[in-house]
């Protein structure tokens, strides 16, 4: 006999399946005698400014939790052209000490107007590649309208309130920028 055949012959028409599976007292999914809300997990806001290359999945996986369906991310690349010119790098320069207490404010902001479990900014300093990640930001939700909202409001934001300036190498040239909404000025 095969051991398929075997396989086959420990099942007889006369066994029947529970139409739902029985109950388990004390699951090793909540804690005995803990509501699920009382296991809550605290809330996170992790911010980063590096050099080093960015990875999707690093960031994406610093904003998980049971408690959250949804996970959002915005992920801004270094494309190869910019009005009709050919690029081959930008590179970013940043004042941390302002450039990071403004992330935080975003952060604060945003837990402000949506029900967010953790958020995630990491942002790339000094010369990017095309293709290549600049800009990192995702944020967990229960459902998925917040985290979506909150994504899309956080680059806006940082956009137009961090200190941060990108120089755009050009296969002919290059050319510092600030960042166009930014409201501050440098003096020169």
């Amino acid at each position: 006999m095969s051991s398929l055949d075997i396989s086959s012959s420990c099942f007889n028409q006369e066994t029947k399946l529970p139409l739902s599976p029985p109950l388990v007292e004390d699951s090793a999914f909540e804690p005995p005698g803990k509501d699920i809300n009382e296991v809550e997990e605290k809330s996170k806001d992790i911010i980063k400014f590096t050099s080093e290359q960015l990875s999707v999945d690093e960031v994406s996986q610093l904003v998980i939790s049971p408690f959250c369906g949804a996970i959002s991310l915005f992920v801004g690349t270094t494309r190869n052209n910019f009005e009709g010119k050919k690029v081959i790098s930008l590179e970013y320069e940043a004042y941390l000490p302002m450039a990071e207490n403004e992330v935080r404010k975003i952060c604060s902001d945003i837990r402000k107007k949506w029900p967010v479990k953790h958020i995630a900014v990491f942002h790339r300093l000094g010369l990017v590649p095309v293709s290549e990640a600049s800009i990192i930001i995702a944020v967990s939700s229960a459902h998925r309208t917040a985290s979506l909202e909150a994504v899309s409001y956080a680059i806006d934001t940082l956009k137009a309130k961090v200190p941060i300036w990108k120089k755009e190498m050009y296969e002919e040239s290059s050319s510092w920028k600030r960042n166009k909404e930014c409201f501050w000025a440098t003096s020169d």
